[in-house]
């Protein structure tokens, strides 16, 4: 089962010669990969010339370059990717004069459950796959090759989502004299900062631990550097340094320092020096930011004194396509496109982040809640971190804390997750344990956890509010709005935000029942999306529209964090079937490209002037047919064209908060929360200033082909458009690169869209073409298109668009110049160049694509089936006690009550065998759900499209017989009317299906 992505050509080890420059060395490459199973059973280690080893290098992980599978070591919770065991080594020589030197090696990450051996010795275990560890080296210097080998072991269950497998973060060599900094060895704090910042300075405290093999006198010196590579400062420190790490601290001044902020994150740098009799034996720089900022348990939020609303998404660690390899560029593009929807701040779901995410939130300006555990001592899965949580997780609580401590992106640091042991007796000794652990380190941040457990106010004295008494604030967990306000009025001295909020889901480009709050989930093989108008909801969620009217209307709650900001792989909520293995939740899908939800979210956390369509589809609707069209948009007014017509003007009313804020809302009920039971709305989420309304524009179009465009408006004066126009027939694929200039360092990133378009270029809405990449001068690292229900392999060298999209990530190599080519049968081929710097010219191998696998037969299709046991295939299995059934039952939610509406329509399709028929027949179901349908039509496909027979005639009964002129088809379809739509007893089920000739 080992694919593309693992299956690079076994040599034999060569050993790498270091001869280190700096302090640290990149270890990164020259390793060889060995995946013994997939099953996680324990193994030993291959032997030297054992074919299963690869040439590779990390950051790596093996389980995205595995076809997703159904088997008892997958699940839908990690994406039915396997996990197993794998080892890795490197051999490598030291020069003689690293002989005395202090040599260590340092893993940010490696899941899980890691044995580190240097020539055959145990150097040590780490189990926890998210946090980093380091181990000395007593590695040969005279020459003689060193051999490191790492055992890690992945057995699936070990996390609730997508975890990957292997060394998945980078490796370092660190190269000391025996008086050295200790690892994490500086901290770095601006005290007073508040008061001294208004006298025009910060007070820049810089304690460095340092520690010496022989008693050693030692002058450390700081050296402040600003954002511009200025020198601005300088302390001195004397220490004596011994066997036992030893602590000075010195302050320096900082005048006219630069604060870091969300919109200008300026970051100093601290080189430390240690020097023992005069000479410098060991420098370490570290990047800080000067900022300051507050939770007020009554005004929120504030940075540097301006008070703003946290406008956070959740993310878990994969990249898409890539896993769980970290990439600075992958990090970097999912930062970029979350700012770009107003994101602020990033809540690290539900593990401690890498090295790599933490600088680019400290470069880009986003702020970060950083979270340890998913789990304490009750396991949530078999073989998840409880295993290890009492023997390790002060340890690795310790680690996380050090490793992010002084970066200003950092505001939070949260002990866990959804805990079980939370609410148990066992839970506030455990809490208070993990609290003191933080402590001991830092106290300039306050520390929460996020919790479903606070729904009620919990009871005096018992778990959960002993647990809150401990925390400085709380992350509540899909909560709604009077409960927050029962737990404020309750703990007047603690912070509250929504660690996780809303977890609407949604398919990119589908859409359903527009009319409805909630609706049910479609089951059909290959159609198992959920729709695109915030409105399908698990019993513990809530809209979009819901979190952020709550979270803006009161200025105590210091914000919100989405769940998610972008889909990942795992859990795969609302399905639990093979092969759905992605979220649904996110606001953007797992390719990057964003849904309608991100666009809800941008025009309430974006002051940039927008307005955004939905549906982006104006092609797959009949004539004629009503569409509800929906604008969402930060302007005040908004109007619609189709074709130049106007079909009217929108308003919202411009409304103030409690506290004074504007926005932007309808005025009208909107059915969201049955627990308002007064006031002007009941049944309508209502603001403590009387009103209730919608964050979206609506109208009712009936469908003709042409050009929609919405034009937002403020003062009468045009600010923003959108547009979606009608798609003819797919023509030619179109590529486009986000960037044109790339590092011919063999490992930069470029992510590059291909489009299935029409004539005129518009994207052709349903899209499903396979598209073939070819690349020279550069590698495929991975293919997606953000379809949920896929069992395409991520680091294949084709991939099916999704409607009409597909994403390509294009790791340069040592060529200067590197072209994409994209195929698809029937599509005009579509190429593009990128200019990789530092290139070598001339022509570089080609990575190529497969050809196209033929168009499978036809099977027993339908446009909804309405549960897992009642899909197409139940119609023509000789089993008159399985059907097919449209008929759905959404249950109620903590805001929602349940709902089964029949759908005014839906059709099935069945396979012809023989090529010639003239007859349908098809049992229908009658019972307290389902009558006959009022009108049948059928069609057939003419290898275009679906069109009428002729001269049907149609028997009713329960069995149903339709018969017709003789037709050449491989498939009929029949589009069904309810006889009663909108009812609960007006859906359409078909037990057994026949053709004839």
């Amino acid at each position: 089962m080992v694919a593309a992505g693992l299956s690079t050509v076994q040599t034999a080890a060569q050993a790498e010669q270091v001869r280190p420059a700096a302090r640290a060395v990149d270890f990164t490459g020259a390793w060889q990969f060995a995946l013994v199973n997939t099953t996680g059973e324990d193994a030993p280690q291959p032997g030297e010339h054992d074919p299963l080893w690869r040439d590779t290098r990390l950051p790596h992980d093996w389980s995205i370059g595995l076809d997703p599978v159904e088997s008892a070591h997958t699940n839908a919770g990690t994406g039915f990717l396997p996990g197993g065991l794998g080892w890795y080594r490197k051999t490598f020589t030291l020069p003689r004069s690293m002989a005395g030197k202090k040599v260590s090696i340092e893993f940010d990450g490696v899941y899980m459950d890691s044995e580190v051996y240097l020539n055959g010795v145990l150097l040590g275990r780490h189990p926890y796959g998210y946090t980093g560890f380091a181990y000395d080296l007593a590695a040969h210097t005279d020459g003689k090759p060193n051999v490191l080998a790492v055992k890690v072991r992945n057995q699936v269950p070990s996390s609730r989502w997508y975890s990957g497998s292997g060394i998945y973060r980078d490796v370092r060599l660190v190269v000391t004299d025996r008086t050295r900094f200790t690892r994490h060895g500086v901290q770095v704090t601006t005290p007073d900062l508040e008061n001294t910042v208004k006298s025009g300075f910060a007070t820049m405290r810089v304690a460095t631990t340092a520690v010496a093999d022989s008693s050693a006198q030692a002058e450390i010196v700081s050296t402040v550097k600003d954002p511009r590579g200025r020198v601005v400062g300088r302390g001195t420190t004397r220490a004596e340094l011994g066997t036992t790490p030893s602590t000075a601290a010195t302050d320096i001044r900082i005048t006219k320092p630069l604060l870091w902020s969300v919109e200008q994150p300026n970051l100093y740098t601290v080189d430390s020096e240690i020097r023992v009799r005069g000479k410098v034996v060991d420098t370490v720089s570290t990047r800080t930011g000067i900022r300051y900022f507050a939770f007020d348990p009554n005004n929120g939020f504030s940075l540097n004194g301006v008070e703003m609303k946290l406008k956070g998404v959740n993310l878990h660690h994969d990249l898409g396509a890539l896993g769980a390899a970290v990439s600075s560029d992958a990090i970097v593009r999912q930062l970029r496109i979350m700012k770009s929807m107003g994101v602020n701040a990033v809540r690290t779901s539900h593990n401690p982040p890498s090295p790599q995410f933490i600088k680019a939130c400290e470069e880009m300006g986003v702020l970060l809640q950083v979270e340890a555990f998913d789990t304490w001592r009750s396991p949530k899965v078999k073989y998840d971190y409880g295993r290890f949580f009492d023997a390790n997780s002060s340890a690795d609580l310790s680690e996380m804390v050090h490793a992010a401590k002084n970066s200003p992106s950092v505001v939070m640091w949260s002990i866990g997750n959804e805990i079980p042991d939370s609410s148990a007796a066992a839970g506030p000794p455990i809490a208070r344990r993990l609290i003191d652990v933080v402590r001991a380190i830092d106290t300039t941040r306050p520390i929460v956890m996020g919790s479903d457990r606070y729904r009620r106010v919990p009871a005096i004295g018992s778990p959960q509010d002993q647990i809150l008494q401990m925390l400085d604030g709380l992350g509540l967990n899909y909560n709604n709005a009077s409960s927050i306000d029962e737990l404020h009025t309750r703990y007047p001295t603690k912070f509250f935000f929504e660690a996780e909020s809303s977890s609407s889901t949604s398919t990119r480009g589908y859409y359903q029942d527009p009319e409805q709050l909630n609706t049910g989930e479609n089951y059909t093989p290959g159609r198992r999306n959920t729709s695109s108008y915030d409105n399908n909801l698990e019993t513990w969620t809530y809209s979009g529209e819901y979190g952020l009217k709550k979270d803006r209307d009161r200025k105590w709650f210091a914000g919100q964090f989405l769940w998610t900001g972008i889909d990942y792989i795992g859990e795969p909520t609302p399905y639990d079937v093979f092969p759905v293995k992605s979220s649904f939740f996110g606001a953007v899908d797992t390719a990057g490209f964003p849904k309608d939800f991100y666009h809800l979210f941008r025009s309430q956390w974006s002051n940039e002037p927008m307005v955004h369509l939905l549906p982006m589809d104006w092609t797959r609707h009949k004539p004629g047919e009503p569409v509800s069209v929906w604008a969402y948009s930060n302007a005040d007014t908004v109007e619609l064209y189709l074709d130049g017509k106007s079909l009217g003007e929108r308003k919202f009313d411009t409304k103030t908060t409690v506290s004074g804020s504007r926005y932007l809302e309808t005025t009208e009920a909107t059915g969201d929360d049955k627990t308002v039971t007064t006031g002007p709305y009941p049944g309508s989420y209502t603001s403590p200033n009387g009103s209730a309304g919608k964050l979206h524009l609506t109208w009712s179009v009936p469908f003709q082909p042409g050009r929609l465009v919405a034009v937002a408006k403020r003062g009468g004066v045009e600010v923003a458009r959108d547009e979606v126009r009608t798609a003819g027939e797919p023509h030619a694929l179109r590529l486009t690169p986000d960037r044109r200039i790339t590092k011919a360092d063999g490992k930069s990133l470029t992510f590059v869209t291909a489009e299935v378009v029409d004539r005129a270029g518009v994207v052709v809405p349903d899209a499903d073409d396979l598209i073939s990449f070819q690349v020279c001068g550069g590698t495929l690292a991975g293919l997606d298109n953000g379809r949920q229900e896929s069992a395409e392999n991520y680091q294949a060298p084709a991939r099916t668009a999704f409607n009409g999209k597909a994403l390509a990530m294009v790791r340069s190599g040592q060529s200067s110049v590197i072209t994409v080519t994209a195929r698809a049968p029937g599509l005009r081929t579509a190429n593009t160049v990128v200019v990789a710097a530092g290139g070598r010219p001339g022509r570089a191998p080609v990575t190529a694509g497969p050809q196209p696998a033929p168009a499978p037969a036809p099977t027993a299709d339908a446009s909804y089936s309405g549960a897992r046991t009642t899909i197409p295939a139940a119609m023509l299995d000789g089993n008159a006690s399985t059907y097919w059934s449209n008929y759905y039952l959404k249950r109620a939610t903590g805001l929602l009550p349940a709902v089964s509406r029949a759908h005014a329509t839906d059709w099935v399709s069945l396979p012809v065998p023989g090529g010639a028929v003239s007859s349908v027949q098809a049992s229908f179901l009658t019972d307290a759900a389902h009558a006959l349908p009022a009108s049948i039509a059928v069609s057939y496909w003419n290898g275009e499209k679906f069109v009428p027979v002729r001269d049907a005639k149609i028997e009713w009964g329960s069995a149903v017989s339709i018969t017709f002129a003789p037709v050449r088809t491989d498939r009929l379809r029949l589009d069904l009317t309810s006889s009663a739509p909108g009812t609960t007893h007006g859906f359409l089920g078909i037990s057994q299906a026949t053709v004839g000739s």
